[in-house]
This record gives structure tokens, sequence and C-alpha cells, in this order.
């Protein structure tokens, strides 16, 4: 009597045909060895047509679809007709599934011999798959981070703590020795001129403004789009390619919620703080500058405290902020836009650099006509 614990196989030859019986459970225990056996059997010898009946096997897991699509595999390497009887409707659905991907990678890699209007309509149905997910990505996650705002008890603090720390506190060192090395450097360059008409401690004035105003936001969210946007958009892509969000979906949570959100109060939260690092590392870079210029130290603090006024700072520290929501949300819409294949990821990490750098420079322009136009 047959075990159904355990598959097990027969084989039959007709009129030049193979027959293979499978009946039981194709499980990770069963499955090689039938697996090996009938394998060394189908290379023995060669065969008009590939008969599978599979009407006996009574449950088939991940490893027993990928024995029948093994005989699909062998049956078109062997120039054979194969034929799969009486398998279960939903194991003919997974069977279906494990080969589609096959069919679609085979379908883009000879896009090449595609003519144009199939390529103008190929890539304009991307695009506006794109546009889709894009309009509703930052529809969802304004929504949410404004009820966010609004209910702060429903904001998952403890996963914005680590978030931050990763982004904020892990990144500080680089921010410091590029924020010192940026104002040692302006205020070196820009010395050497106005030393010609005495104008040396004018120097601390250009540098405070320049850091204040533009540079530091400017320079700390290029930072941040190279180091914590580009791992964001890595674990929700590497999230993405091993279905783990699929997983979230399927247990009722939402991704935006549990995955977007913190991330963006994440980079909300140290995005200003990085710039005010910045801009004192700048300043002690500056002031090293100048001292070696025979300027006291406290000469170049009030020089600093008479040309920064409030204004300069609040604005900086605004532009910051908005620089640090933007993007992380790029860095997190990338992450779950990755199509399938480890080289997506890669993609996507590129794409949310590129993208939030480009970002950045927009925004700041934008940012420049506005204050010019509100006199800030």
């Amino acid at each position: 009597m047959l075990n159904l614990n355990q598959a097990e196989y027969k084989t039959f030859l007709e009129n030049g045909n193979i027959l293979i019986r499978i009946e039981g459970i194709l499980d990770v225990t069963s499955t090689p060895r039938i697996w090996e056996e009938t394998d060394s059997i189908l290379h023995s010898e060669r065969f008009k047509k590939i008969i599978v009946d599979a009407s006996g096997i009574h449950n088939c897991e991940g490893v027993g679809i990928a024995l029948l699509f093994h005989y699909k595999r062998i049956a078109k390497h062997l120039k054979m007709e194969l034929e799969i009887q009486g398998l279960d409707k939903k194991f003919e659905d997974l069977l279906n599934l494990f080969t589609h991907e096959n069919e679609q990678k085979s379908l883009i890699s000879f896009q090449d011999n595609w003519n144009t209007p199939e390529k103008i309509g190929f890539h304009t149905v991307r695009i506006w798959e794109e546009i889709k997910f894009i309009i509703s990505f930052i529809g969802e996650s304004v929504s949410l981070l404004f009820l966010s705002f609004r209910h702060p008890s429903k904001i998952k603090w403890l996963d914005v703590l680590k978030l931050s720390e990763h982004a904020g506190v892990n990144a500080l060192p680089i921010i410091l020795l590029i924020g010192f090395l940026l104002g040692l450097i302006m205020s070196f360059q820009s010395a050497i001129p106005m030393q010609r008409f005495g104008a040396e401690i004018f120097v601390a004035n250009l540098v405070s403004m320049s850091l204040f105003r533009e540079l530091g936001p400017l320079m700390t969210a290029v930072i941040i789009a190279g180091r914590t946007a580009s791992s964001f958009a890595a674990e929700l892509g590497t999230m993405k390619v091993s279905e783990e969000i699929d997983a979230i979906s399927t247990m009722g949570l939402s991704p935006m919620e549990f995955l977007v959100i913190p991330r963006m109060i994440a980079g909300i939260i140290v995005s200003p703080m990085l710039t005010l690092f910045f801009n004192l590392a700048g300043l002690i870079g500056s002031a090293v500058v100048m001292m070696s210029f025979q300027y006291p130290f406290i000469t170049f603090v009030n020089q600093v405290l008479s040309a920064v006024k409030n204004g300069d700072m609040i604005g900086g520290l605004f532009k910051a902020t908005v620089f640090g929501s933007v993007i992380s949300a790029i860095g997190c819409f990338h992450g779950l836009n990755t199509n399938t294949g480890a080289s997506s990821v890669g993609e996507s990490t590129t794409k949310s650099v590129v993208n939030g750098i480009i970002s950045i420079a927009v925004l700041d322009g934008i940012f420049s006509v506005l204050f010019y136009y509100l006199g800030v």
C-alpha cells in the first residue's frame, strides 16, 4: 500500500514513449531521489514523447513544481514532446507561474528586434505606470505624514530612533570632516585675493553667510543623498525582491506606514541637526585660516555674529528640513519601485542618489528665487 507521505514513481515504455507515473507527496525528502533517478532514465536513451501522469500527486511543494519544470527543460533540450496529465489545477497554476518569469526575460531580451511603434508603446506604458506610482506614492506619503504629526502616538518612535541613529549619528564624522575642509578651503581661497585690499577680515562674513544660507543645507543634503537615501533604497529594494513587502501587505499592514513614514520622519529630524554641525565645522575651519592671518579668534566671532541674522539661520534650517524629507522619500520610492532580480537593487540605489541630487538642485533654485522675492 502506498504511503501518502512519501512520493513514489513508476516508469513504463510503450511505442517509443516513456510514461512516468508519480503518486504521493512531492516534498524535499522524496523529490530529490525521483529527480535523480528519472533524470538518468530520460538521458539514457532517445524517446519520442515524455508523458508524466500526475493524477496521483496529492500535494506538491516548490521542489515538486521545480521537478515538473525540469521535465519541461529536458524535453525542450532533447527536442521531445512533453505531456503532463492529471495535474491538479492549483499545481498547474504554480507551474505556469514558475515559468512566467523566464518567458518575460526572454521577451525583454528580444526587445532589440521590436520595431519602432512597439518600442514606443512599450516605453509609453512603462512611463505611464511609473507616473501613476509616483502620484500614488506622493499622495499617500503626504497624507500619512500629516496624520502622523496630528497623532504622534501612532508613530513608531523606536524605529524612528534607530533610523535616526543610522542616518544621523553615524553620518556625523563625515559631516564634520567635509564641513571643516570646506570652511578651510573657502576661507583660504577667498583670503588670498582679498589680502590685496586689506579686507581679509570680511572672509568671515563671506564664509558664514554662504554656510548658513546656502552651502550648509546643500552639502549636507548631498551627503545624505549619497549615504542615507541609497541605504533606504537598498533596504526596501532587497525587501521587495525577497517579497518581504508582499508579506507585510498580506499581514494587513501598510508598507507606507510601516516602512516609509518612519524613514521620512527620521530624515526630517536629522537633516537640520546635521546642517548645524556642518555649519559649526565650517566655521571652525574658517577660524583656523583667519587665525593663521594673525586675526584673533574673538574678532572672527564678532564678524560672524554681525553678518549672520536669525533669518539666515532659520531659512537654512527650513531648506535642510525640506531636503531631508524629499531625499528620504526618493530613497523609499525607488526602493518600493524595485523590479525583480539582484541587479534591480543596484539600479534603484543608483537612481535614488542621482534623482536625490537633481531634486536638491532644483529645490535649491526654487528656494533662492522664493527667498529673493520674500526679502529673506
